[in-house]
């Protein structure tokens, strides 16, 4: 091999390990932003991120199997969105426990048709509006609360910094426009400031009518 072409794939090597750098160090940086707007830690935001991820891939290489969306808060792992068949809102949640991070699963998956366009569409408006109200609330910090919505149901996670919070983001969410449920999967933390495990019975749905004394806005 000539000395010309063995400094070309020298140069070469070095600058796909610089890109590869780059590239890390913009993902972490990317992380480390999010951390600090959130209840998160450093740390739990790196574990959530790599989780989401490793999630994302397994259903990714079993052909997305229909619209599933993945939030991952506190190492839960909460699975949103449609399929067609029931086998696969199963093997969907099969795919979140195969990872070693997870900790816990909920499966919010519904057996319908694609929505389409238009209907998701209409969830992507609710989803704003409802952050708009998270934003605008002087008892929330809107980074700490994630927000889905399918078919007009809200789903919510993240780590609160009290009660107040936890309840006010669902009261904030069931009068958003358009919103017919919300479901809260937002959590606390205890007294050693772990994230308190989620337990099934957790989740409870917010019924607009009931919190903000009429239909929702």
């Amino acid at each position: 091999m000539s000395r010309s072409l063995s400094g070309a794939i020298a140069l070469l090597g070095s600058l796909s390990i610089l890109a590869s750098c780059a590239a890390a160090a913009v993902g972490a940086a990317g992380v480390t932003a999010v951390s600090l707007n959130q209840e998160r830690t450093l740390g739990e935001a790196v574990d959530d991120a790599a989780l989401s991820t490793d999630i994302k891939s397994r259903l990714l290489a079993n052909g997305g199997l229909g619209e599933v969306d993945v939030e991952v808060s506190g190492r839960l792992v909460l699975l949103t969105g449609r399929v067609a068949f029931p086998e696969l809102r199963v093997k969907a949640e099969d795919l979140a426990w195969a990872s070693e991070m997870t900790r816990d699963v909920a499966n919010e998956i519904q057996i319908e048709a694609p929505g389409g366009f238009a209907k998701n569409a209409t969830d992507e408006l609710i989803s704003a509006r409802v952050r708009a109200r998270l934003l605008g609330s002087s008892s929330v910090k809107a980074s700490n609360i994630n927000v889905e919505t399918y078919d007009g149901v809200v789903y919510l996670m993240g780590v609160a910094r009290n009660e107040r919070e936890l309840t006010r983001a669902a009261e904030e969410a069931s009068v958003a426009r358009g919103v017919r449920q919300v479901v809260s999967y937002i959590r606390l933390r205890d007294s050693r400031g772990d994230i308190v495990p989620y337990t099934p019975q957790d989740p409870a749905p917010y019924d607009p009518d009931e919190l903000a004394g009429g239909p929702g806005r």
